[in-house]
């Protein structure tokens, strides 16, 4: 584990009286993050932000209610993230659900395809005869594609958060949060909320035009659907601002109580998690990396159907797929990850430091790992950084990871203005990007990337800071506040789940299934000994049996192992003191 520099969340003097019946740690943690009355938390469907807020959603269900009247054809074309492929499953079951005369979907193959609605997915999207393709997730950069759409008599309604460009697609109707002119004030909604949103739109216009009666339909609860919701919005690691905490948390509602969908119980199952007890961090963790492994390695449709399915035996079979798909993809990422080390070592060898926008590639590289690749390097140098793999016909597949201070997409738009051609495409958002570039042009785009991020970032900036709520007194170290703390949430981007720091005896250290560290540490006030892992340690570093006294920052676990249950602290920075 890389050392960083701790800093503690500042927390008001005067904890709001509101909160004033609450564990004081967790009073602290809900203060620290600016929530001063329990009502703040976001936990209530009806208060969600309301749908009409969203511009060109009219527009939208005014085209989707013709396509039920006319029984036109209809094709979901999603991307081929957890994002993707549950905003796929939504739209397809709801517009089911509503009588939709026909609903398919198409999501393309990242290695022929690549990303969105490009004209070359459109012409095998043709082949279907669609009368409306609506996109989820994607679609706000896809200029050329909804142009060849209309040229074949195609309308597209485009739902997606990605970040526009200066150009709009000619679509027929555009719903994004993040668009000109959009006054839905969750910026953050990923696009299964999206089309969440225009779901609920479209059931609400459906009702008032008398459609379920005269087609002899039971209104569907769209409220089901708040699995999918949550998964794709944990998994999209988008802001969890109030409005996204009252969807996950709802939704995380459901899944305990078994109300989901009989895909997301088997990838539950086959992933070794509680569904009762089912948080935020399994959502991102556990079942988002199983279904990404299809549409990294294989199909996006093996995910899509998972999710789709209604029989619990098939679901389980595909969960079980996809489960031995995540396996090949974390050997492949490991592989990677130690080329990628060996191209760190001999940059460092020829300079002092590394560059601050740090670009890597490797023709052995698998396309669809790099995104994990680089956020892994990311996690390790703390610096903005791009990960290529070989593409088709001279080309290289970028993706990109960046930390704070440096909005990714924004520098690929500056290094494309300053370079016009050198970036043949781009797209993403703040903290995440994709493009495509010649690979003859990556010495110069290198030099240009660190560029731009030297022009936005100092050398303070890239010094990790490790943000805590501060340290616990030997009092607090409870099985009840770890428990207290898992309800609390739903925790994620933008609402961080609590992490304390502290220094402690180190009594026992030994490596446990190849790469953690099982600790037993000792709390100095009370002579408490805790249980502690690390995971993925640096087995070059650890164990060290001359370190006696380590300072560490840690979440509040508990564990489950043969009927008994125990406080766990688990360790996500460890150093010698």
């Amino acid at each position: 584990m890389t050392s960083s520099f701790i800093e503690r969340r500042p927390a008001p003097e005067h904890l709001p009286s509101a909160l004033s019946g609450l564990h004081p740690v967790l009073a602290r943690i809900y203060a620290s993050r600016g929530i001063n009355t329990p009502d703040e938390l976001g936990r209530q469907l009806k208060e969600l932000l309301p749908d009409s807020a969203m511009h060109g959603m009219e527009a939208a269900v005014t085209r989707l209610v013709q396509a039920l009247q006319r029984r036109e054809a209809i094709l979901i074309v999603g991307d081929f993230d957890c994002d993707g492929a549950t905003s796929t499953s939504l739209a397809v079951l709801a517009l089911r659900q509503f009588g939709a005369a026909s609903v398919e979907y198409l999501v393309p193959n990242r290695f022929e395809f690549g990303y969105g609605l490009s004209p070359e997915i459109v012409e095998v999207a043709a082949t279907q005869e669609p009368g409306l393709i609506i996109t989820v997730d994607n679609g706000i950069s896809s200029i050329e594609g909804v142009e060849r759409a209309r040229q074949l008599g195609i309308d597209v309604l485009v739902t997606d958060h990605h970040l526009p460009g200066e150009e709009l697609p000619a679509a027929c109707a555009i719903v994004n949060p993040n668009q000109p002119d959009c006054d839905f004030m969750a910026k953050s909604t990923c696009g299964v909320g999206v089309i969440f949103y225009v779901m609920i739109a479209l059931r609400r216009a459906l009702t008032e035009a008398n459609w379920f009666a005269e087609q002899g339909i039971q209104p569907p609860n769209l409220a089901s659907f708040l699995d999918l919701v949550a998964l794709g919005t944990v998994a999209d690691v988008v802001a969890l601002e109030r409005n996204n905490r009252t969807l996950v948390y709802q939704g995380l509602q459901r899944i305990r109580a078994g109300q989901a969908r009989p895909g997301i119980l088997a990838l539950i199952e086959v992933a070794g998690r509680r569904r009762d007890i089912l948080c935020a961090t399994d959502l991102g963790f556990a079942l988002a990396p199983r279904l990404n492994a299809a549409g990294r390695l294989e199909d996006m449709s093996i995910g899509i159907e998972c999710l789709l399915s209604d029989d619990q035996d098939y679901a389980l079979d595909l969960a079980r797929t996809l489960d031995d798909l995540n396996k090949e993809r974390r050997g492949i990422e490991q592989e990677m990850q130690q080329q990628a080390l060996v191209l760190l070592e001999q940059l460092q060898l020829d300079d002092d430091a590394l560059p601050y926008g740090l670009s890597l590639f490797d023709p052995g590289w698998h396309q669809g790992v790099i995104g994990i690749l680089a956020s892994r390097i990311k996690e390790r140098v703390h610096r903005p950084v791009i990960a290529f793999a070989p593409g088709d016909n001279g080309e290289i597949k970028g993706s990109a990871r960046s930390i704070n201070g440096f909005h990714v997409r924004d520098g690929l738009a500056a290094i494309d203005a300053r370079h016009p051609g050198l970036i043949k495409k781009f797209g993403g958002h703040a903290m995440a990007a994709g493009l495509t570039l010649s690979e003859e042009s990556m010495t110069t785009f290198r030099e240009a990337f660190d560029q731009e991020v030297r022009r936005q970032l100092d050398e303070a900036a890239l010094t990790r800071r490790v943000v805590t709520d501060g340290a616990l007194r030997a009092e607090q170290f409870t099985i009840e506040l770890a428990e207290l703390i898992r309800e609390a949430g739903p925790w994620g981007h933008q609402f961080p789940e609590p992490r304390f720091d502290g220094r402690f005896r180190l009594l026992q250290q030994r490596i446990v299934g190849q790469r953690h560290l099982k600790l037993v540490l000792m709390e100095p006030q009370s002579g408490m000994a805790l249980d502690a892992i690390a995971f993925n340690i640096d087995t070059r570093q650890w164990p060290d049996q001359s370190v006696t006294e380590v300072e560490v920052v840690y979440r509040l676990d508990v564990n489950e192992f043969r009927g008994q249950r125990n406080l766990q602290l688990m360790v996500e920075q460890l150093q010698p003191v």
